[in-house]
C-alpha cells in the first residue's frame, strides 16, 4: 500500500485499516486521520507516537479532534468507540480515554488466557506465534503465568513486548529482568514496546521491509 493511497482515505476506512496498530486502540487511529498527509513510513509512525506521548500516565480526558468535526464525524466517532470499554464521551462533550496506563491494559498476557481462548486480535495471534508462543510445554506455561502475574500485581498493567523481536526463551527471561524495573522506569519501558509493535504492524500495512530501511 503507497501513501497516496493511505492519504485518500476517509475517516472509517482509515480506522478500519490502521485501527489496531496499537492494540485495541482505534481511537489513536482516529486522531492520526486527522494529521494526513503523511509522507512515509516514519511519518505516520510519528504522528501515532506522539499521541500516545501526549496522553498522561492515567488521564481521564482528551480534547475533542478538532479537524474530525460536523455531525458525520461525530457518528463515526461514536461508532467506533461507544461501548468499546476504553472510550467514551463526558457530558462536557470530551472523549475520554484511560491513559498511557490504559493503552497498555489494552494489551494481552504474552502465551496468556485469550491465547488459550483463542480470542486475541489477529495480529497479536501472529505475532506470538511467531515467537513460539503458541507451542509451549506446560511448565513453561505455568511459568510465564506466574511471571504475568507477579508484573500485573507490581506494575498494574500487563508485560508488553514486542514477541516478533523476541522468542519463548527470551520472553520469560525479559520479564524477569523488568519485574525489577522501577515502576517510572518500566511504565517508559512499556511504552517503547508498543511504539515497536506499532511500527511493526505499520509496515506489514505499508508493505514496507524494515530491514532494508
Amino acid at each position: 500500500m503507497d501513501m497516496e493511497k493511505v492519504n485518500s482515505m476517509d475517516f472509517g476506512e482509515f480506522v478500519d485499516v490502521f485501527g489496531n496498530v496499537i492494540e485495541r486502540c482505534p481511537l489513536i487511529a482516529a486522531a492520526v486521520w486527522s494529521q494526513r498527509p503523511f509522507s512515509d513510513l516514519d511519518d505516520l509512525e510519528k504522528h501515532f507516537s506522539a499521541f500516545i506521548d501526549a496522553l498522561p500516565q492515567s488521564g481521564e480526558k482528551i480534547a475533542r479532534y478538532q479537524n474530525i468535526s460536523g455531525a458525520q464525524g461525530e457518528e463515526q466517532m461514536a461508532d467506533i468507540f461507544t461501548g468499546k470499554g476504553q472510550f467514551g464521551l463526558d457530558c462536557g462533550g470530551k472523549w475520554t480515554h484511560p491513559g498511557q496506563e490504559g493503552i497498555l491494559r489494552c494489551h494481552p498476557d504474552l502465551a496468556g488466557r485469550e491465547l488459550q481462548r483463542g480470542t486475541l486480535t489477529a495480529e497479536s495471534q501472529r505475532e506470538q506465534s511467531g515467537a513460539g508462543l503458541t507451542h509451549l510445554g506446560a511448565e513453561e506455561r505455568r511459568r510465564l503465568a506466574e511471571l504475568n502475574a507477579r508484573y500485573r500485581a507490581r506494575f498494574g498493567f500487563p508485560f508488553v513486548l514486542a514477541a516478533r523481536l523476541s522468542d519463548r526463551d527470551a520472553v520469560p527471561r525479559e520479564l524477569t529482568r523488568r519485574l525489577r524495573c522501577q515502576p517510572a522506569l518500566e511504565l517508559r519501558t512499556a511504552l517503547g514496546e508498543v511504539k515497536k509493535i506499532g511500527r511493526l504492524r505499520l509496515a506489514d500495512l505499508l508493505g514496507v521491509d524494515l530491514a532494508r530501511l
